[in-house]
């Protein structure tokens, strides 16, 4: 698909967001695919996080009961990797937990992201701050996309977490670009976030240009401090903000991430991905189960989308 100029204005984003639901959803169909990408993952060393994210479960900041792991051999990787590409998977993200990868671990994520390369998929990684020289060496290992979400809006942003700021997620970003690495960049929604800072979070993903952003939605972790978050999102506004950012970013895939089997019914998952969704990570997530495979490929099926290749 060529590109597509659009600037909205943060008045007319919140003008959009606020119409009835249907003429909504019909403005982002206008940017929206007929084809759908498949992504995975695995959580290649999951939790003792040093950071202190108020969603997040692998954060040692929390008291919570999930199973951590140090990073995994690189048979598990391409083990994972392959399972992956037989669901329909043409991409494959090695994520960590962690403030970012240390001197010790990039030669061993280095190797995996070649190993990813190798069985046809295209290795994309999440796996932290990068600084320019490490970013040059994922690149020099052939690693196709990073993934580095800003999580919510600027202005939201010190609500979260206080022991790394926004501008450290957008340098990091900054250095992959400049290495000329693909750029997956997303948010959370549910967190507690106004509507006005969900118009500012599109906004600002629009200024990133990420190739992909994916979009999850708040799973409340007991033990977090958002354990009870359960009613800060309700499935319209989740709908109203996929659109919106999806108008504000008609050139990247916007992909369901984690949440969406709690946070969606059926029906508006469907309604997502027939109207501002085209995209999904497949499979379940770092923490969280997901939805099998075999049940996204159906429902493409029944909406008549195709499967990208």
């Amino acid at each position: 698909m060529s590109a597509i100029n659009t600037k909205y204005t943060d008045k007319e984003l919140l003008e959009l967001y606020n119409l009835p639901l249907e003429e909504l959803l019909n403005e982002a169909k206008k940017y929206n695919s007929d084809t759908v990408e498949f992504c995975s993952l695995i959580s290649a060393r999951t939790g003792k996080c040093s950071e202190s994210c108020k969603y997040c479960a692998q954060s040692s900041y929390y008291m919570t009961d999930i199973f951590t792991h140090p990073l995994v051999k690189i048979e598990d990787v391409i083990n994972t990797a392959n399972e992956a590409k037989k669901n329909g998977a043409t991409r494959f993200a090695i994520v960590t937990s962690g403030r970012g990868p240390s001197s010790a671990d990039m030669p061993v994520m280095c190797n995996m992201i070649k190993e990813i390369n190798k069985l046809g998929l295209k290795s994309c990684a999440s796996l932290g701050l990068l600084n320019k020289e490490k970013a040059q060496q994922f690149k020099e290992a052939g690693l196709v996309r990073y993934h580095h979400n800003i999580n919510t809006s600027r202005s939201y942003h010190p609500s979260i977490t206080t022991t790394h700021t926004f501008e450290d997620r957008i340098n990091t970003i900054n250095n992959i670009k400049e290495a000329g690495i693909e750029i997956c960049s997303g948010v959370i929604i549910g967190m507690g976030e106004s509507i006005e800072q969900r118009i500012e979070m599109a906004q600002n993903l629009a200024e990133i240009q990420p190739n992909s952003i994916p979009v999850n939605f708040l799973t409340p972790i007991k033990g977090t401090p958002f354990e009870n978050y359960e009613d800060k999102i309700d499935e319209e506004n989740i709908l109203r903000t996929l659109s919106v950012i999806k108008i504000a970013n008609p050139n990247s895939v916007v992909r369901f991430a984690g949440g969406r089997k709690l946070r969606l019914s059926r029906e508006n998952m469907e309604k997502a991905l027939n109207y501002a969704v085209n995209g999904i990570l497949i499979g379940n997530y770092l923490t969280t189960i997901g939805i099998e495979p075999d049940e996204d490929i159906k429902t493409l099926e029944k909406l008549g989308k195709k499967l990208y290749v």
